[in-house]
């Protein structure tokens, strides 16, 4: 990535004064959703701090947590830690006719303009996108078509969408979507900024040249 244009962006955002995922006056985290969700096709987006996170965001979504078992297909050694971790069973495979309960994809330099055609083939309900790879430091999304995945899947992290509208008045107004334990999966406005402009370059420049990167 140029350092003139990851420099121009650092500025935008900064001078905005709004580096906290928790101001209601962000503008960057909602841009890369609605970037992520326009390129995969998918209803919804979920923004988080890691890979794992996501991960566990897909899980606790469709409501699997501590003692559930899971099928998989060619899990990563990280997952499988981070599942073991977390009190979940792992089987290799899925059954014949049944989709994964999450299918991961990894963003990088040389694929990040193929956002649809990495993501638009799943049938799981819950699709892990690592976006660490673009170089900005650890970040993840977890793209769904399920709104009842994507509400608890916000959930989970500290001050999710739900608590950006009760945080001050402390009145709960989902109870029953709120998890045991809530984590800090919350990704900062400047990773979201630099992680856009990267994916939208890979696209200008396909379009452009005519050439994937």
């Amino acid at each position: 990535m140029e350092l003139f244009d990851t420099a121009t962006v650092l500025t935008r955002v900064m001078t905005t004064g709004v580096v906290m995922s928790i101001e209601r006056s962000d503008r960057e985290l909602p841009g890369l959703e609605r970037l992520l969700k326009s390129q995969s096709g998918r209803a919804h987006a979920v923004l988080v701090n890691s890979r794992s996170a996501a991960v566990h965001a897909a899980l606790a979504g469709q409501g699997i947590g501590h003692g559930d078992e899971v099928q998989l297909s060619d899990p990563s050694a990280k997952d499988r830690a981070f599942l073991a971790w977390l009190g979940i069973t792992v089987r290799d495979g899925a059954p014949a006719g049944t989709a994964p309960v999450y299918e991961a994809v990894s963003l990088t330099p040389g694929n990040a303009d193929r956002v649809a055609q990495l993501t638009r083939a799943s049938t799981a309900g819950a699709l892990v996108v690592d976006l660490t790879d673009l170089g900005f430091g650890p970040a993840a999304a977890v793209l769904t078509d399920d709104e009842q995945v994507w509400a608890r899947a916000e959930r989970l992290k500290i001050f999710g969408a739900y608590d950006l509208r009760t945080m001050w008045t402390q009145q709960e107004d989902a109870a029953d979507l709120v998890p045991g334990v809530q984590f800090n999966y919350r990704l900062s406005p400047l990773v979201a900024a630099c992680v856009r402009m990267a994916v939208n370059q890979a696209v200008r420049t396909t379009t452009v040249t005519g050439v994937a990167q």
